[in-house]
């Protein structure tokens, strides 16, 4: 059993295949506030929509100080694919043996029509600069949830 990651720890440790980075890796995430936003599979209407919804709001995240990264178990081809159809700006990360989806305790058992399998959960984490989790969205439904990770990040950030 996966210990399930709390607010306040760290980010586990990872190296990843990625667009737009070749591999992304905690030092790609430390020293700005990040969002890492994980889903269950590349062009499904779901993940299709969540992807669009975090690029139409890239540069106000940018502008903001607030990177985005995308992570599912899809091959970098298939990820490479899926972000030059959407025209995605921020990197989708590949992990095929699904150990930083683990890590985070998003893979779960599923249910469809009746069958049982195992997934990606969607969940979303909000990271500060020095890879530190401060918020955590399980069981993500993708309507308004882009405007829920921003105006998290700007609660947490007023002060700052």
């Amino acid at each position: 059993m996966v210990k399930e990651i709390s607010l306040n720890e760290q980010l586990p440790s990872f190296s990843l295949e990625a667009t737009k980075l070749n591999t992304c890796g905690n030092s790609d995430l430390l020293g700005q506030w990040s969002v890492l936003f994980i889903y269950p599979k590349d062009n499904t209407s779901g993940c299709t929509r969540e992807a669009r919804e975090f690029n139409e709001r890239f540069s106000e995240f940018e502008s903001a100080g607030l990177r985005i990264f995308g992570i599912s178990k899809d091959t970098v081809a298939s990820h490479t694919s899926f972000s030059k159809k959407l025209n995605l700006q921020f990197p989708l990360i590949s992990d095929p043996k699904i150990q930083l989806i683990q890590s985070l305790n998003a893979w779960k058992e599923k249910s469809m029509y009746g069958k049982k399998y195992m997934g990606a959960e969607r969940s979303t984490f909000l990271i500060n600069e020095n890879l530190t989790v401060k918020y955590i969205w399980r069981k993500v439904k993708v309507a308004g949830h882009v405007d829920e990770v921003f105006n998290k990040y700007k609660e947490l950030t007023i002060d700052l």
